[in-house]
């Protein structure tokens, strides 16, 4: 399955009046791709970072912590573009996630907000959402809407694309 025939997959966007986005990307999927345990939930997030860097081509490293913290660093200068606490993981009723708040880094205009990756049980749906983040790249609350074109050409597309492969490679492991 190429990341470009996902069959269900859905992507919204908003920002808030206080600058912040909240994006959600949803696939349906055949059944389970994770199981729904710890391990499930902590493999939803290696999973993204894995593609991240993938995708990135080497120019960006997920730089993992023993503690599971996440800083997404750019090759060479090792700079933080964005940093993530420790994972938090849940499962219930069949459903898996794993959430990490945003902490910081180069493309963050502050701390705050978060990244999670969850699989809903019935019907089988896998999700990535971003949840009160605020980008540097976007427009500042008060600015006109034009100064976050940055954020939209770039960030954002960089972004749903990740989600894409992630999904892929989600459901491509799951087969295996």
């Amino acid at each position: 399955m190429t990341s470009s025939a996902l069959p269900g997959w859905t992507t919204t966007s908003r920002q808030r009046e206080d600058g912040a986005i909240d994006s959600e990307q949803r696939m349906r999927a055949d059944g389970p791709v994770v199981d729904s345990s710890e391990r499930g939930a902590a493999q939803l997030g290696s999973v993204y970072w894995r593609e991240v860097e993938r995708f990135m081509h080497g120019l960006v490293r997920a730089d993992v912590a023993a503690d599971g913290r996440v800083e997404l660093r750019l090759r060479p200068s090792e700079t933080v573009l964005l940093g993530f606490g420790v994972p938090e993981t849940a499962t219930e009723n069949g459903s898996t996630r794993c959430t990490y708040a945003i902490t910081g880094g180069l493309l963050a205009r502050r701390p705050g907000g978060s990244i999670s990756f969850s699989q809903e049980a019935a019907p089988p749906v896998l999700a990535s959402a971003i949840s009160g983040f605020f980008p540097r790249l976007a427009a500042a609350p008060g600015r006109p809407s034009w100064t976050g074109t940055l954020y939209e050409q770039v960030q954002r597309r960089l972004h749903l694309a990740v989600s894409k492969r992630y999904f892929a490679a989600l459901v491509r492991e799951e087969q295996r």
